[in-house]
């Protein structure tokens, strides 16, 4: 929050007062947020001239700042602005649904095709972009007066997986629900089609690499490089050709769903990278299904964790799409009703 602007001693002093949004974070990194065009020479040489302040007094950089503090700057309007590229939210038609929303958090449900965040492929229009303009539009969030947070996803889905993403409102809510995910305080639950019958249910422990060219290699053994992943499965459909499976996912690299079936010779069918080209080529022709058939289902909040010790046992669940909800009954169904476990 900026209190304001005036002359002192022959310098402009601006006065920012650290909110929720801005607190518990080092000074330093927060300077860099701030003044977003400047590197950390420019914030070292201020602080160091006593230009930039803290609570009135000489900063160091690793201070870490509360709620209530603040920060002189004895720096013209003119050298900010240099160093200060305004925020915008752009207009984004929405695509996605809303399974929960509160103050902190957004639980919604993205559809195949959407990619989540911005990359050097996908520059506009993205499921974060549509949240930001969401928040914009109900007057939750305005960048003008948040010069250096930026509410944000904090669980990946590949552009063509659809399902559950978190989204956190501010600051705090960022921060804890990355660590819940870091620290698998929470379950998520992903629904398949698999090539093949697999197993009534098991466990797969893993050593993945992820490679130059983007893609996941999977091996049973450690190699130089490579992390330890856990992925368990449970059947709940089988046609004789085909595989209805719920996955739980413990850890969370790329593509770690789609490369570890494909390593245990059970492809995801509809999947470009990892899959059976034979296999893709049918289901388009069939149910048009132009990408892989993984949905993020259900996420459970297992235990009390902080901020959100609210959402304790807590499950929300995004249903399956009209188009997956027809595969599943054309291949596993009796015609009468579902001869499956209801997931």
């Amino acid at each position: 929050m900026i209190l304001g602007q005036a002359l002192f001693g022959g310098r402009d002093l601006k006065v920012v007062e650290i909110d929720g949004n801005s607190a518990n974070q080092r000074l330093d990194k927060f300077l860099l947020k701030y003044f977003n065009k400047a590197g950390k020479s420019f914030i070292y040489k201020m602080l160091r001239k006593k230009r930039i302040k803290y609570n009135g007094s000489k900063a160091l950089g690793n201070e870490i700042l509360k709620s209530g503090d603040f920060i002189q700057m004895y720096l013209s309007e003119e050298t900010i602005n240099s160093f200060m590229e305004a925020k915008m939210v752009d207009k984004a038609d929405r695509g996605f649904s809303i399974i929960y929303e509160d103050k902190n958090i957004i639980i919604c449900d993205k559809p195949a095709g959407l990619a989540v965040q911005r990359d050097s492929i996908n520059v506009g229009n993205t499921l974060n972009d549509q949240l930001l303009f969401y928040l914009y539009e109900k007057g939750e969030y305005l960048p003008k007066k948040e010069s250096v947070f930026t509410p944000s996803i904090c669980n990946r889905l590949d552009r063509n997986t659809s399902g559950i993403v978190l989204f956190g409102k501010n600051y705090e809510a960022v921060k804890v629900l990355n660590e819940i995910i870091r620290k698998r305080k929470i379950d998520k639950f992903y629904l398949t089609v698999l090539k093949g019958v697999i197993e009534e249910e098991g466990t797969i422990s893993a050593y993945h690499i992820k490679n130059e060219k983007g893609q996941a290699e999977i091996f049973s053994e450690f190699k130089e490089g490579s992390k330890k992943i856990v992925t368990k499965y449970k059947r709940l459909a089988e046609n004789g050709e085909y595989s209805f499976a719920k996955v739980n996912l413990i850890t969370g690299k790329t593509h770690q769903i789609r490369a570890c079936f494909k390593f245990m010779g059970h492809c995801v069918i509809g999947d470009r990278k990892y899959g059976d080209f034979n296999i893709n080529k049918l289901f388009k022709k069939n149910y048009s299904l132009d990408n892989q058939f993984l949905h993020s289902y259900k996420v459970v909040f297992k235990e009390k964790y902080g901020f959100f010790s609210y959402l304790e046992g807590k499950e929300f669940i995004a249903p399956l799409d009209s188009k997956k909800e027809k595969i599943i009954f054309k291949l596993f169904g009796d015609g009468e009703e579902d001869n499956f476990e209801k997931y």
